[in-house]
């Protein structure tokens, strides 16, 4: 068969010739090497009403806490606003090519956590109330507290951090609307300083500490410049859930730092939106595994290495051994007497034939997506302008447009190189919606959640009316109305409230531990409130009642006393239960050493009552008793 422009026959001796185009995104790629940087500022006017400084003074020890828990190689620092005097700070030499402005005070370097750094911040906040006015002072609103040159002073402190940052955010905790009066020139400065935070790609953040805060004296202009954004979409955040989240250290992270990758979602012919995706949920960080050797604990070392070793045709010994790179050896394919030769790099460009990307395919209802599809976890995605120009328009479009006709948009997803491409659905959402006191972890903003469509494989056909071999008696009205009280009891999903119990063990201990912090956890702290659930189901109840009967108490039936033997008498509580109300008395049984003689019951009241302290089910009766003991010692 003749080829083209060449030799009449294909020479299989020759290397097969692959195009080498490559993916035109790859200058778009996120950098991901880095550290966090994080600068809480907390307003010295606060001091004026110490509730409200205490309370953020409380917020930046949690947040310093879960720090050093989660990862502890992040970047905190520690500034205070609007004060008198600036005396050093703690480890004072890491700032010594930073200008300290006269009305405020570095309190904590910007650097990484260590236990020392959190133990005096601790030892601070005992302190606070009496020291801090001596010792730091309030210059007060109507001082001469330059709130720019604040600004200039964290600016300084991000760039001799000394580390790569990946991102830089500065936290601003206050209770004043504005920091300087409206007409003057420091209010001018001010708005001028913001320029220079979205040059240097730093966000700020204003945590108010009222709830009745107004955003549009100052702030609304201010957070508008740094964002680079429009002042008429401004929408401000509620101030108790920018606490809440602050505590958590579930800061809103910048989505153009955080991307997972980039991709074109195709529209149709020649039109194209460019955007990227990220986590819809806040993952939790956890330890990389460790392989280790079981005889000295030493750590295995994995690493590839390429032989390629020459035989002779005589006595098939190996002639000549060498090892070679990755890139360096090849693949080959004998196809009779003719070997062809693939070298990785052509078999590379073979597998990055398609880029990622997004295709439309065409709109469903979204009532026709079941509310649940536990296949994939969900992304998020947002629009990207850098790349092509008016995708952020285009994509306010078909959200709306979704939106408003209650539809979702059925695409074609690769996310990545060498990844299979995905059915997925885009669904609408809108930001963060507050359902009572609980805040949904959503991205701030408008967006599309990429939820990926499972594929026939994945589904399974149960017949649940044979799955269970117990009959059910209830009637249509009954199945009725409990599947109206599971839906009053349906709770949603919330990674930043629901905790791990076990994870919450470990942290308590190691704060016990570390820094003679002790918490009473009694399981997960994120469960639903239980009177707010009865309060869901008590228009129910009285149909209940009706359809079912009223539920019949069941008495365990009394054992017949035995006169014949004393072993097999009922065992009796040796101590009076109307006594243990008695301080007294429990201090004469500790004395006479006889607590061993109280039921387990009554020594779970003595540890209720007196010492307003519950314990494990699961403990012991001689533990309750060393329990008790070790109180009275105190």
């Amino acid at each position: 068969m003749a080829a083209g422009g060449g030799s009449p026959f294909w020479n299989p001796d020759i290397d097969v010739v692959i195009s080498d185009s490559e993916d035109d995104d790859d200058e778009t790629k996120p950098n991901y090497k880095g550290l966090e940087a994080l600068i809480f500022v907390l307003d010295a006017n606060l001091y004026e009403s110490f509730e409200r400084f205490s309370e953020a003074l409380d917020i930046v020890r949690k947040a310093l806490i879960s720090g050093l828990l989660v990862d502890n190689k992040d970047l905190i620092g520690i500034v205070f606003a609007n004060t008198a005097k600036n005396p050093n700070p703690f480890e004072a030499y890491s700032l010594e090519n930073v200008v300290v402005p006269p009305n405020c005070a570095v309190f904590l370097p910007l650097g990484e956590l260590s236990k020392s750094i959190v133990e005096h911040y601790l030892r601070f906040m005992e302190t606070a109330e009496e020291d801090f006015g001596k010792k730091y002072g309030v210059m007060g609103n109507g001082g001469n507290a330059d709130f720019s040159v604040m600004l200039r002073l964290c600016i300084n402190l991000f760039e001799n951090a000394g580390y790569n940052l990946v991102s830089s955010t500065l936290v601003y905790l206050t209770d004043r609307a504005t920091p300087h009066p409206t007409n003057s020139n420091l209010y001018q400065r001010a708005l001028q300083k913001a320029k220079d935070l979205e040059g240097k790609e730093i966000e700020f953040q204003v945590v108010p500490m009222v709830d009745d805060f107004d955003y549009d004296p100052f702030y609304k202009e201010f957070l508008t410049l740094v964002e680079d954004g429009n002042i008429a979409e401004f929408v401000p955040r509620n101030p108790e859930e920018l606490r809440s989240l602050l505590s958590d250290r579930k800061l809103r992270q910048n989505v153009l730092k955080r991307s997972l990758g980039h991709f074109k979602l195709s529209l149709g012919p020649d039109l194209s939106i460019s955007a990227r995706y990220y986590n819809y949920f806040k993952l939790r960080f956890m330890p990389r595994k460790v392989r280790m050797l079981r005889k000295d604990n030493s750590i295995v070392q994995q690493k590839h290495v390429t032989t390629v070793r020459k035989e002779s045709q005589e006595d098939k010994q190996i002639v000549e051994e060498f090892q070679v790179k990755q890139t360096g050896g090849w693949y080959e394919i004998n196809i009779g007497d003719m070997p062809i030769r693939i070298t990785p790099q052509q078999i590379n460009r073979v597998r990055n034939l398609h880029a990622p990307g997004m295709m439309l395919l065409g709109f469903k209802q979204i009532s026709e997506l079941p509310e649940n599809w536990y296949y994939k976890p969900q992304n998020f995605m947002y629009p990207d302008e850098k790349i092509i120009s008016g995708s952020k328009r285009l994509f306010r479009a078909l959200w709306e447009r979704c939106l408003e006709r209650n539809k979702m948009a059925i695409c074609l997803f690769m996310r990545k190189r060498k990844s299979i491409p995905r059915y997925v659905a885009l669904i609408p959402v809108e930001g963060a919606v507050i359902e009572g006191d609980i805040y949904k972890p959503l991205l701030s903003g408008d967006g599309f959640k990429i939820v990926y469509l499972p594929f026939a494989k994945h589904i399974r056909n149960i017949d649940f009316s044979n799955w269970n071999n117990i009959q059910n008696e209830a009637s249509e009205e009954g199945v009725k109305v409990f599947e109206k009280v599971v839906g009053k009891l349906r709770t949603t999903f919330q990674s930043n409230i629901l905790v791990d119990p076990t994870v919450e063990a470990l942290q308590s201990n190691l704060l016990a531990l570390a820094l003679n912090i002790k918490t009473d956890s009694a399981g997960l702290s994120g469960m639903p409130d239980a009177k707010r659930q009865d309060e869901r189901i008590a228009k129910i109840l009285p149909s209940l009642n009706k359809i079912f009967g009223e539920d019949e108490v069941m008495t365990s039936k009394k054992r017949p006393a035995n006169t014949g033997d004393a072993r097999n008498a009922a065992k009796v509580p040796k101590v009076d239960a109307s006594n243990l109300l008695q301080w007294d008395y429990i201090q004469q049984l500790a004395k006479n050493d006889s607590l061993g003689s109280c039921t387990i019951a009554q020594l779970r009241d003595i540890l209720s009552i007196h010492f307003d302290t519950t314990v494990p089910a699961q403990m012991k009766k001689n533990d309750l008793v060393a329990r008790v003991k070790e109180l009275l010692e105190k």
